[in-house]
């Protein structure tokens, strides 16, 4: 079939060459005739690679062959080549001809495989030529969506809307037009349309201050006040004179000495503050109008003074929330919960108090009661977040808000659950934003913002690249979301930026590829991929392993995995190479079913030996492949595998230790201890395993120095079990490691219990103390200042003491108790030589140490002394320079 499809082409071709066809004879029918063949080949993909073939080399001798440059150009677009000269020469040889049919046909079939600029706009002028009208604009609209630097059309498209009355579509369009003409620094058109969204939408402030930042960047900052002029007066004709203020007060950034502006904002004051009694004399007090002075440094001056007023609340660091009762000339009078008719002056007040709005956080806290305050928190999660934002200059994080809540109304358990539902909240409700500065930090908008400009605020605000990947992709995912618009394009450049110029090809540029690369093939109008093709860009690379493990985002790994299979012919060596920096069983796979397990054999080998560099990949093939065949094929013996875990375990533990790679040295310590201790591994090996093996095994362990004694005790009574007579030898006797300081569990609770109490009641109380005694003045004389430092010096180090000691402690389990000699947790009695009695000691740590008892620690003298002594050892004692004589008679566990 396929030799009589292209045998039919070439005929075609022939007839087409001798005959010398004129476009006359051609019709929409011939074209289809060649559709109904472009079908049938590309069913096999050969047939189709033979069908380009055969026309792009008749193209070489007949370049305006129109057989040709359609089939060719056709199975190209199919393809998503890049290359589509051969279908805009084809549609430009008719469209000079005024076939205009034939070019609405041609236009429609390249549509019909994504959408095309050019096709779009050929295709316009056909529908005018035939005056479709309403097709013309319809056309338009796909137009102005892929082509992202379209201006006049996208104008055109507003002023039809607005001719027909449709004021959300007119908007939407001028806005776009906006965008666009700032872009190409066209002020006459950029006012024009911002006067039109004046009149329209005057209300979308954030909408004219994003703007007003990219017209002072692309035009001038001189035009950007102009405009933002325009912007003040409609806010003062419409009565808002908050954000006519805000307005002027970013004018007078650009230009401090404009005394227009100057005399704006004094104006927009007097007419937010006529009620204030105080008004004039404040902006007398602050030179507001006095051009010498700086005007920033005026309006924070006054802005400071403007808030005393009669009913407004105040917080002093030591007094607290207070509110004025009486502004009388330079004095005023607070009423503080513990200080009532306080007079200050009002220049102190200015400097040592904080103003609050009465719906302030601290206000409420002070004036509702708790348990008011508590329900309003836990029955509305949006009001509770806008109050805490709100409260600290409408810029706030999550730490912040905790401390406002925690322990003053939530407790820690309830903030757990109720912060999981404020960080949905807070993500979803179009009443929050985010700083475009910190992406930590949130704010309440006084418009909704949309979920567009919102993750747009979110990108602007990640600090690390692959933060922007992910954020990027959710604006993608989301429904609805135009990939048009101003806040996409500027996304998306950003990754395209970083394959514009560079100069080595690093992590940042492979997954700039990738992510391009990925979106152009879900949406190829967003223009042509990546000119550097894969192989070029793998073959720049200098350190593949570190590029890869660099590469923070798994989507990106496994799409660069996949990139290496495709398109690198060595590709089975370079996935041996990097499996372990990626730790997936998709390499594993791969080289499994193409054929590679030798590969995976050799593979396993080089890990185990070189188990100090591959550490993740040992454990990682140990816990996942074991049982494969291919596994089982590197020959090593399943002791030098465990011991290779063992001296994993311990590797990791001095890496800890010495703060080195600390939390991926934990999460394998983590999971080596898993298999080892946890799942039973070693005991069930101990429990096969002859004499010789076990005393080596269990030197292995014993020298691991941080592992928990109670793991090295149950490991010593399995042992006793399977051989009661076993010795342990040297230092495997010792039943304490010299860093760590073994604990009951009820004592390391109740000092848990103390740290807590400490840190929470006594650590706040003693800065209240230094507060309060730091507002009585003079220190050198101050008693209460000096007691309460003393304490906090007192404070401080029970709590660094009791810090170290719980982080040292090592629970000791008591399961664990070995009788068959003196040990953690026993209690031994002694015969005293000399007076001829017997003497019963308990054995426990420092904190249970209770001598009046006869509780003695392990760590005290006597103690280290009787420890891993045997039934029937005698031994001697000196103290006070008198050597007392023991033996052990007997030795029994504690009931704990």
């Amino acid at each position: 079939m396929s030799e009589t499809l292209l045998k039919n082409v070439q005929e075609r071709l022939n007839e087409e060459k001798w005959t010398r066809a004129t476009l006359s004879n051609y019709s929409t029918n011939q074209f289809k005739e060649l559709d109904l063949i472009l079908k049938e080949a590309m069913e096999d993909r050969s047939v189709a690679d033979e069908l380009k073939k055969t026309c792009d080399e008749h193209l070489i001798h007949t370049k305006n062959s129109i057989i040709a440059l359609y089939l060719s150009g056709m199975i190209a677009l199919s393809r998503r080549i890049i290359d589509d000269s051969a279908l805009m020469n084809l549609v430009t040889i008719f469209v000079d001809n005024h076939k205009w049919n034939i070019v609405r046909y041609l236009c429609e079939r390249i549509l019909d495989c994504g959408e095309s600029k050019f096709a779009l706009r050929t295709l316009a002028e056909c529908y005018k030529n035939d005056h479709e009208e309403e097709a013309v604009y319809e056309v338009w609209k796909r137009l102005v969506r892929v082509d992202l630097e379209e201006t006049d059309i996208t104008k055109a498209l507003a002023e039809h809307f607005e001719k027909a009355g449709d004021l959300e579509g007119a908007i939407e369009y001028y806005k776009k037009a906006l965008h666009r003409y700032i872009n190409k620094q066209t002020f006459t058109n950029v006012k024009e349309i911002w006067e039109k969204l004046l009149e329209y939408c005057p209300e979308d402030i954030d909408f004219f201050l994003h703007l007003e930042k990219k017209i002072a960047k692309n035009i001038s900052e001189e035009k950007a006040v102009a405009l933002l002029q325009d912007l003040c007066e409609v806010c003062k004709k419409q009565g808002d004179i908050d954000t006519a203020i805000s307005l002027l007060k970013i004018m007078l950034q650009y230009d401090e000495k404009d005394g227009q502006a100057r005399r704006e904002i004094i104006e927009c004051f007097r007419a937010k503050y006529a009620y204030h009694s105080q008004l004039e004399e404040y902006i007398r007090v602050c030179n507001l109008i006095q051009n010498w002075r700086n005007i920033h440094d005026a309006i924070t001056d006054f802005e400071k003074h403007i808030v005393f007023d009669k009913g407004n609340f105040v917080y002093h660091r030591t007094w607290g929330v207070g509110r004025i009762a009486e502004v009388q000339g330079d004095d005023i009078i607070i009423d503080f919960a513990k200080r009532r008719a306080h007079e200050m002056s009002l220049k102190m007040a200015v400097n040592a108090l904080q103003t609050l709005t009465k719906d302030h956080i601290w206000v409420l806290k002070a004036t509702w009661k708790k348990e008011k305050l508590y329900e309003r928190i836990k029955a509305d999660y949006a009001w509770a977040l806008k109050i805490v934002i709100k409260s600290f200059s409408n810029s706030c994080d999550l730490k912040r808000i905790k401390a406002e809540f925690v322990p003053a109304v939530l407790s820690a358990g309830e903030w757990t659950t109720w912060s999981s539902k404020a960080r949905e909240i807070l993500k979803s409700d179009p009443s929050f934003g985010v700083s475009p500065e910190n992406i930590d930090i949130f704010t309440v908008r006084e418009r909704p913002i949309s979920i567009e400009e919102k993750l747009f605020n979110e990108f602007k605000a990640q600090r690390h690249f692959f933060d922007r990947v992910v954020t990027l992709r959710n604006y993608v995912s989301q429904k609805d979301v135009e990939l048009d618009s101003e806040y996409f394009t500027e996304m998306f450049a950003y990754f395209t930026g970083y394959l514009r110029s560079y100069s080595q090809v690093n992590e940042q540029i492979v997954a700039s590829y990738l992510l391009v690369k990925d979106l152009i093939g879900q949406y190829p109008h967003l223009g042509p991929e990546p000119e550097l093709n894969f192989l070029e860009l793998f073959e720049a690379i200098e350190d593949i392993p570190g590029v890869f493990s660099n590469l923070k985002d798994p989507r990106l790994r496994e799409e660069l995995l996949n990139h290496i299979k495709l398109f690198i012919p060595g590709w089975a060596d370079v996935y041996v190479k990097l499996f372990p920096y990626a730790l997936t069983n998709s390499i594993i796979l791969n080289l499994k079913n193409e054929t590679h397990e030798q590969k995976l054999v050799s593979m396993t080998i080089h890990c185990f030996e070189n188990y100090r560099d591959y550490r993740e990949a040992v454990v990682w093939l140990f816990k996942n492949s074991r049982e494969e065949p291919w596994y089982r094929k590197a020959d090593i013996t399943f002791e030098k595998q465990l011991i290779t875990l063992i001296h994993i375990l311990d590797i990791s533990y001095r890496e800890i230790e010495n703060h080195r790679d600390t939390s991926e040295n934990r999460k394998v310590n983590k999971q080596v201890y898993t298999i080892l201790f946890k799942d039973g591994l070693l005991n069930t090996y101990i429990d096969s395993a002859d004499h010789d093996t076990i005393i080596r095994f269990y030197t292995f362990i014993n020298d691991v120095k941080d592992l928990d004694p109670a793991d090295k005790f149950k490991l010593r009574n399995r042992i006793l079990e399977k051989y009661p007579d076993f010795k342990f030898f040297g230092d495997v006797e010792k039943t304490v490691v010299t860093r760590g300081l073994m604990v009951t569990a009820a004592k390391y609770e109740e000092k848990q219990r103390q740290l807590a109490r400490i840190m929470e009641e006594e650590v706040p109380a003693n800065s209240k103390e230094i507060a309060f005694a730091l507002s009585l003045g003079d220190l050198r004389e101050n008693a209460e200042y000096k007691a309460a430092k003393e304490k906090q010096e007192i404070l401080n180090a029970t709590v660094a003491k009791l810090k170290d000691e719980i982080e040292r402690a090592q629970l000791f389990d008591p399961q664990t108790v070995n009788i068959s000699r003196v040990s953690f947790g026993t209690k031994v009695t002694l015969l005293n030589s000399a007076a001829g009695k017997q003497e019963e000691y308990t054995i426990l740590g420092p904190w249970e140490s209770d001598p009046e008892n006869r509780v003695i620690s392990y760590l005290s003298p006597f103690g280290g002394t009787i420890l891993n002594k045997t039934l029937g050892e005698a031994f001697d004692f000196s103290i006070n320079n008198e050597k007392i004589s023991y033996t052990v008679e007997g030795i029994t566990k504690v009931n704990f």
